[in-house]
């Protein structure tokens, strides 16, 4: 099997780690954030065609009001300073989420990042940024809603197909590889529709610890596997 065409990561423990060191949450978040600028680096020297972080989750809002103002800072700070690096590694900038709950000016960024960066053919980059699952489906869900009261649908013409088409990912492969640092093993409202077949990867090291080596094993795993979709092995059909 190759590499995936598709790698998302739950970029978890930064809080922990900090913790595990008598700092404040913050100083993990920030140490975090350079991890993030190394593994899409990585990713993009690899050839992967799409890497999805988990940034920032819908109920990341409910952590204390210095901390969401920290990370709004800490993103406002990575837009301002990568965006034009993001140009030279020929790296795409998208995002996913609730992109209007954030600060105005942030929203201003996204928009002048991903245009700035939209004719680039290497690596497609999505922060999931305010980013809830549950709530993107029962946006996509409403949006057919709509469009049956509008008489442009009929109840018949739902399917799995036009689902997807109201999903905001539809532009790009559901994930074949999620990769989950720090130990947990959910999926914590990510990705829940795309992450359908997707091979899971879970690593006890928290995220500011990971590293470019880790990413490699992560891959190298994913590699051997045989993906099924549901299918019996190709090892199984060969001797029954």
């Amino acid at each position: 099997m190759s590499l995936p065409q598709h790698v998302a990561i739950i970029m978890d423990g930064n809080g922990r780690w900090a913790q595990q060191r008598n700092k404040p949450r913050t100083f993990g978040h920030i140490k975090g954030a350079r991890i993030a600028k190394k593994i899409i680096t990585a990713c993009s020297d690899k050839g992967l065609k799409n890497l999805t972080l988990y940034a920032f989750s819908s109920e990341n809002w409910l952590r204390p009001a210095t901390e969401v103002l920290f990370l709004m800072n800490l993103l406002r700070r990575y837009l301002k300073k990568e965006t034009e690096n993001l140009v030279r590694q020929n790296i795409r900038f998208q995002t996913i989420g609730e992109i209007e709950k954030l600060p105005a000016d942030i929203q201003t960024a996204i928009r002048y990042a991903t245009d700035r960066t939209s004719k680039n053919t290497g690596l497609n980059l999505v922060f999931a940024i305010s980013y809830g699952s549950r709530q993107e489906i029962t946006t996509a869900v409403q949006r057919i809603a709509e469009r049956i009261q509008q008489k442009e649908l009929s109840v018949d013409q739902i399917d799995e197909s036009l689902l997807h088409h109201e999903l905001s990912t539809s532009s790009w492969p559901d994930p074949d590889l999620i990769i989950r640092t720090s130990g947990e093993h959910r999926l914590s409202n990510f990705l829940l529709w795309q992450a359908a077949y997707s091979e899971f990867y879970f690593c006890e090291t928290l995220w500011p610890d990971f590293t470019v080596e880790d990413l490699e094993i992560a891959l190298l795993n994913f590699i051997k596997r045989e993906r099924r979709f549901g299918s019996i092995s190709h090892h199984e059909n060969t001797h029954h």
